[in-house]
């Protein structure tokens, strides 16, 4: 059979991966193949292990079942005596830092609401003439400037009149809804006095 020079590429590389394949298979068998000390039994000079109640333990790394063990544990007599299977066999001794009590937690303090802001207008008296509805004169504390308002008008675009009494008006703060009585002060006076 004549091999093409493409078809020797492939035989050289099958090979290689036969010859690879080869060696894996030799590796993971040569227990088998050769034999190994792994699988030996336990030499008879290894001591043995021993549980309480002078039962023998069995090495972990030997995978041969112990039939001697089973054989001591059917042996063993199961007396019904005082012995309480639901009883708390372990002491709890209490924790050695402060432990939080459980149950409900008390309802948090509520905090005081802190009252509305001043409104910021002095009332210094009011003007009536027969026939008109009354006016007040205010004015605001930052500014110069006074205002003659009637009842239902707004001051400074926030600060609307409510109602209108001799010695006080009521104002509302249209932007909160808070409503404060302003007390009537005299004018001020020309001169600083």
């Amino acid at each position: 059979m004549k091999v093409g020079a493409e078809n020797k590429k492939q035989v050289r590389f099958m090979i290689v991966l036969l010859a690879i394949l080869a060696l894996i298979a030799i590796y993971n068998f040569k227990d088998t193949i050769w034999g190994s000390s792994a699988a030996a039994p336990p030499s008879a000079t290894a001591q043995q292990k021993t549980a309480p109640g002078g039962l023998p333990v069995q090495d972990s790394s030997d995978p041969r079942l112990r039939t001697d063990i089973l054989d001591n544990s059917r042996k063993v007599k199961y007396e019904a005596g005082n012995r309480n299977p639901f009883a708390l066999a372990i002491e709890v001794k209490p924790p050695d830092f402060p432990v939080r009590p459980i149950g409900p937690t008390p309802s948090p303090t509520p905090t005081p609401t802190p009252p509305p802001p001043r409104i910021p207008i002095k009332y210094y008296g009011f003007a009536s003439k027969p026939g008109e509805p009354k006016k007040v004169f205010l004015k605001p504390e930052d500014k110069e400037q006074e205002y003659i308002v009637a009842q239902g008008e707004i001051v400074e675009r926030r600060y609307r009149l409510v109602q209108i009494q001799p010695t006080s008006v009521t104002m509302e703060d249209v932007l909160t809804g808070n409503r404060q009585p302003i007390q009537v002060e005299p004018p001020p006076q020309p001169g600083g006095r």
